[in-house]
């Protein structure tokens, strides 16, 4: 899913420097009460009831669920769609390794992202088409939210409410990522989007939910499979309601787990989904929607 640039703002500026040394206006009627970050102006929460639905792979207006078509509530969507009119939309950024068919987002960049130690560009196991962003250094930060800032800031001027920052745990899943660095990368990404008038969502991660709450700034979470691997209290007890969380049958098959297992579990988001696992759009082969 390519995005493209926009331009340098002032808001992108400040956090370039706060990069180099180391959150807003209220979202649609239908949301909660917003929150506030420090001393930032104040962003707002998704709503914690209605119709959820994550649309990675295509976007859509009503889900189609056993009762026909239904409106949506809450929706991310990928950086490069519209958001949805009437629905707190999230917008998805891929912020700590690249995404397919980026090449030439990245072109001249390659100090920003990790080598081995033969010198050859890392790529992510799972996702063989995703380089994986270093953010090690202050220098190598601030060159990151030089190219990936203006997505971020470009998610508010298009109307979204919030963004999704994907991969943060890389420096989880690879030594050579310096933690601090990862960690005050997400921070500069965090004070970008307040200042934009964004909630930040923190996307997986479950490590570290109460550091990225409350040391990094980020407002809600929105997480994958986390049922799957048994997880979703790591979201839910830090984050409260304000959790997003994705299900996919495979995982589950995997984990000996029914849907039907997962919405009868204490721990669960109160916005709980199952996709299938290409997100496709309503309408397409494959499709599948469900929730609790």
């Amino acid at each position: 899913m390519r995005r493209t640039r926009a331009v340098l703002t002032p808001v992108l500026a400040g956090a370039l420097a706060l990069a180099a040394t180391s959150s807003c206006t209220s979202g649609p009627a239908a949301s909660s009460s917003p929150a506030t970050s420090g001393t930032t102006p104040e962003v707002a929460l998704p709503p914690t009831s209605g119709t959820f639905d994550y649309q990675l792979g295509g976007a859509y207006d009503e889900v189609e669920a056993g009762d026909g078509p239904t409106a949506i509530d809450v929706v991310v969507r990928d950086a490069t769609a519209d958001p949805l009119p009437g629905a707190y939309s999230v917008c998805y950024v891929n912020g700590f390794q690249t995404q397919p068919g980026e090449d030439d987002l990245w072109a001249g960049h390659e100090d920003l992202l990790l080598h081995d130690a033969d010198g050859d560009l890392v790529v992510d196991p799972d996702w063989p088409d995703e380089h994986v962003l270093d953010p090690s250094t202050a220098e190598q930060r601030a060159g990151i939210l030089e190219v990936l800032g203006p997505v971020v800031t470009g998610c508010a001027e298009a109307g979204f409410d919030a963004v999704e920052l994907d991969n943060l745990d890389t420096w989880t899943r690879f030594d050579e990522i310096d933690e601090a660095g990862a960690h005050a990368l997400a921070r500069a990404y965090v004070d970008l989007a307040h200042g934009a008038g964004l909630a930040v969502a923190q996307k997986n991660a479950a490590e570290i939910t109460r550091t990225a709450k409350e040391d990094l700034g980020f407002d809600l979470a929105v997480t994958e499979e986390c049922a799957a691997w048994d997880e979703c209290a790591a979201y839910t007890d830090v984050y409260g309601d304000h959790v997003l969380q994705v299900e996919y049958p495979d995982a589950l098959d995997e984990a000996g787990l029914t849907f039907d297992d997962v919405c009868a579990r204490d721990d669960r988001a109160p916005l709980t989904v199952l996709r299938d696992r290409d997100l496709v759009a309503a309408g397409e082969d494959g499709y599948l929607y469900d929730a609790c």
